[in-house]
């Protein structure tokens, strides 16, 4: 079964039909796949004698009846195989028929309702076989919620008008075509933003969970001076460029050690103690010769 970008998925599982002889019965997650599996699956179950009920009980639960019929006629056209049977090609010439009667419905109520409620002020142009409205444009991308489908629908509108032969243009406004290249390149910069938005924003996620994943501590099997004596080594011995090795105070240097190591039973170590054994007056505390590190 192949699919067609339908913009509204309106299904409902068969205990909460309204109408169950011509709703959209999926029992499963609605995604594309299961919505158009059962409308393929409802046009072969209909009489032919219902189709006409059934499209415009469809039309009269979507908000965009001519988007819809667009996607049931790719839908039909994708699945031209489960048609191959002669009853079910009827079938599939009927519902054809059907859309082509329904386009040229809404075609002729879209032209009468756009004379009725868009202004004179608010059309751009005048051709022989339509007009250009980019107030009428910009509500109807309003209503689409696929991103594609936005930037298909303003590109063809900007085509149409460039082919068009216009025999009259509102020069209060600007041109048709423009309009409507200003909005893709609005969309595509607000997708952008929005991307980078959405990265910036996993990468914060990403540095928290980094933030709070547990730090490598290593355990020590011995005594704990042998440790604070190298470090205390690296502090206290001058080299011959006039510094030590290691240039911390004694509560840096012994955060650092409690920070990343454990005692010899895996415990975490006493900030005070490494202190004190850090401490260069304290020689009491540093290990004998035999276990000493010399560096």
């Amino acid at each position: 079964m192949q699919t067609a970008p339908f913009v509204e998925l309106l299904a409902v599982p068969q205990a909460l039909a309204k109408n169950p002889l011509f709703d959209i019965i999926v029992e499963e997650k609605v995604n594309v796949q299961s919505y158009c599996n059962a409308l393929i699956a409802k046009t072969l179950e209909l009489k032919q004698s219902q189709f006409p009920a059934f499209i415009d009980y469809q039309f009269n639960l979507v908000k965009n009846p001519e988007v819809w019929i667009c996607k049931l006629e790719k839908l039909l056209a994708n699945n031209e195989a489960f048609f191959s049977s002669k009853t079910a090609m009827s079938r599939y010439n009927k519902l054809y028929f059907l859309i082509e009667k329904k386009r040229t419905e809404l075609q002729s109520l879209r032209v009468v309702d756009t004379k009725t409620k868009t202004p004179k002020r608010l059309i751009n142009a005048n051709s022989d076989d339509r007009y250009f409205s980019y107030f009428e444009v910009k509500n109807h991308i309003e209503t689409l919620t696929d991103f594609t489908e936005k930037l298909i629908y303003l590109t063809q509108e900007a085509f149409a008008y460039k082919q068009a032969d216009k025999f009259s243009i509102n020069t209060t406004l600007q041109a048709y075509d423009e309009q409507c290249n200003h909005q893709i390149e609005h969309l595509q910069t607000l997708r952008k933003m929005r991307s980078e938005y959405d990265k910036e924003q996993q990468e914060k996620l990403d540095n928290v969970k980094l933030a709070k994943a547990p730090t490598l501590k290593i355990r020590l099997n011995g005594p704990i001076n042998i440790l604070t004596d190298a470090y205390k080594q690296m502090m206290n011995d001058v080299k011959p460029n006039g510094k030590p090795y290691i240039e911390y105070k004694i509560k840096e240097i012994a955060k650092f050690i409690c920070d990343n190591y454990l005692d010899e039973n895996g415990n975490e170590l006493s900030m005070l103690t490494i202190q004190t054994y850090l401490s260069p007056t304290r020689t009491d505390k540093n290990p004998n010769n035999d276990w000493k590190i010399k560096l």
